[in-house]
């Protein structure tokens, strides 16, 4: 666990971690951060090329991420996107169906092939997410990992682009994730606005 006294020794710490983020691809081979956020966004581009969408799912401080990344997708990319974490469902299947069915049953109801699945877990291990993951998989969609702790968490291995930070600290691992997250929307509305989009080959690596 890291220990800070300072701001500028928690921000220099967030900063190497966020730079030293690990990249797997779908096979488990170890990509550079550049190449697995290139892939990230090509896998959002394509979907809104083929009329797809993207769903981002997370619990806690990982649904506000995925709720930023929501909100960015849609409005400035232009990708439709969505979350499940209006209250009247999710209440109704976690206390009808158990928590753990909150995200995988909207996945089930809403996912085509070539959407594409965010799937932010701290932990890498909460189990809703895993499901979901599991159903858009089976489903045909991509899907684009974000996870901590320990290096051995599942989600890690389950994505087509899987990032890892390195770190057992909630804000620092979160914070990195939001950065790194930011640049894939930040990089795909530039994409975008330039009209330089690039052909898409991340579902094939």
């Amino acid at each position: 666990m890291h220990s800070f006294e300072t701001a500028t020794s928690y921000l220099h710490t967030l900063a190497q971690l966020a730079l030293g983020t690990q990249v797997t691809d779908r096979s488990g081979t170890s990509i550079s951060l550049d190449e697995g956020a290139e892939r990230a966004v090509q896998l959002l581009l394509a979907s809104g090329t083929s009329s797809g969408k993207v769903m981002a799912i997370g619990n806690g401080g990982s649904a506000a991420i995925a709720s930023h990344m929501q909100n960015d997708i849609c409005k400035a990319v232009g990708i439709r996107s969505l979350v499940f974490t209006e209250q009247p469902l999710l209440t109704a299947l976690a206390n009808d169906d158990g928590y753990e069915t909150v995200f995988e049953t909207p996945v089930r109801l809403w996912a085509e092939p070539g959407d594409v699945l965010v799937a932010i877990s701290s932990s890498g291990r909460s189990e809703n997410i895993l499901r979901a993951v599991r159903a858009a998989t089976e489903l045909h969609c991509d899907v684009v990992t974000f996870s901590g702790f320990d290096e051995g968490n599942p989600l890690r291995s389950m994505g087509t682009v899987n990032f890892y930070v390195a770190s057992g600290a909630y804000g620092l691992v979160e914070n990195a994730h939001g950065a790194v997250s930011h640049f894939i929307t930040d990089r795909a509305m530039e994409l975008i606005q330039s009209g330089n989009i690039p052909a898409t080959e991340a579902r094939t690596k």
